[in-house]
């Protein structure tokens, strides 16, 4: 019913064009679903089948698969999406229609299409952020200079993997650590060799690394095995790993014009300068989308205990081989977690595990936890007042 070749639905004047930026069958159908259980059958017999391209504070701009248009949100779907704890995103597809007394404004969002993947992370205070929604393959930049960390490549490689989605790693900036091309290659190879045996394999394959330098049209061909026609990715990584320089050297690779703004970083710490505010979807000249991203430089991934651990499947294995079954890879002889895992891993873990634990408590259970850690908090001042010779208070 909801194929773009429908003759139903005006999507049928564009079908190959929406394919080519990741329209697909799998979201067809769950289409199909909503209006079925829903009264939306003539919003999808007279509606526009969109991709959002941004999200702005007020409006939101759309892609048919040729050109943009501006639109805005409905209040009512706004008031759905915010009882459903989501939030529209970039990349999500929606149906659109004109305004009754306004022809030429812009279009209407009345309707979602259920996302097929969701990128999903959490502020300090726990509310949940999307970031992308229905990508293929995320591309995860950091540069080799000083934005070179581990320990926030391992959050994003546990954020895109809980989504569903396919992480690449993508070093950038070797120029600006070695000299001569010889010293950059011996680099590079150590590092992707050892973030290889730190990430581990998922689903018995390693996660791929590749090195690019983002302002050669080399980098295309590099990453040919994950573009092509109907496929997006997106690009993520702290601010200055080089996301929106790689986002112009794809869209010139066939011709095409940069279209992000770029800043060099600042040259004390190799911090980037927040260029890039909006996640922003591009259509790639030779088919299927990019999704440029602001730079985050605090993440915490939206994971449960199930989800973390199939991003750390490595501690997971290792750990029916301690000698203790509720061992928890501290100080307990016989671990084998612990003799086999770099422990700057074991530590991210750790924490990332504390923040799973803490995002699944009830509001009154967090509160039990607090009065914990204060009486814990008010012990060791005696036991410290006790020890001085002060006596108790």
């Amino acid at each position: 019913m909801f194929e773009p070749n429908d003759p139903a639905c005006r999507v049928a004047r564009n079908a190959d064009a929406l394919r080519a930026i990741g329209w697909q069958p799998a979201l067809a159908a769950a289409l199909e679903a909503l209006v079925e259980d829903g009264d939306h059958q003539s919003l999808a017999d007279s509606g526009q089948l969109l991709r959002v391209s941004a999200v702005f504070r007020d409006s939101l701009r759309l892609h048919d698969g040729e050109a943009e248009l501006d639109a805005r949100l409905h209040p009512r779907l706004a008031r759905q999406l915010a009882e459903a704890g989501t939030e529209i995103a970039t990349g999500d597809w929606v149906l659109a229609s004109a305004d009754e007394h306004d022809a030429a404004g812009p279009l209407w969002v009345e309707l979602r299409v259920p996302p097929l993947t969701h990128l999903v992370r959490r502020d300090a205070e726990g509310r949940r952020h999307v970031l992308a929604s229905n990508v293929d393959v995320a591309l995860l930049v950091m540069g080799l200079d000083l934005d070179f960390n581990p320990r926030r490549l391992e959050r994003y490689v546990a954020l895109v993997l809980a989504s569903g989605v396919e992480p690449v790693v993508v070093l950038t900036k070797a120029d600006r650590v070695a000299p001569d091309e010889a010293a950059r290659a011996a680099l590079v190879g150590d590092e992707i060799e050892a973030l290889q045996q730190r990430l581990g394999p998922h689903r018995g394959k390693p996660i791929s690394i590749v090195a690019v330098n983002g302002t050669l049209p080399s980098a295309a061909a590099t990453l040919a095995p994950w573009l092509g026609a109907g496929r997006t990715l997106v690009l993520l990584g702290s601010s200055g790993a080089g996301k929106s320089t790689l986002t112009n050297t794809l869209l010139r690779a066939d011709g095409g014009a940069p279209v992000q703004r770029i800043q060099a970083v600042r040259e004390h710490d190799h911090r980037g300068q927040h260029t890039t505010t909006t996640r922003t979807l591009h259509r790639l000249p030779g088919g299927g989308c990019v999704i440029d991203t602001p730079g985050l430089r605090a993440l915490r991934p939206d994971l449960d205990e199930g989800a973390l651990a199939a991003s750390f499947a490595d501690i997971e294995a290792l750990a029916a081989q301690c000698r203790f079954r509720d061992c928890s890879h501290a100080d307990e002889p016989g671990c084998a977690v612990r003799a086999a895992v770099h422990p700057d891993r074991l530590a991210n873990w750790r924490k990332l595990l504390r923040e799973a634990r803490r995002d699944t408590m009830s509001a009154l259970e967090r509160q039990q936890l607090v009065s914990v850690w204060k009486a814990r908090g008010r012990q060791a001042k005696v036991a410290l007042r006790l020890k001085r010779g002060e006596g108790e208070r």
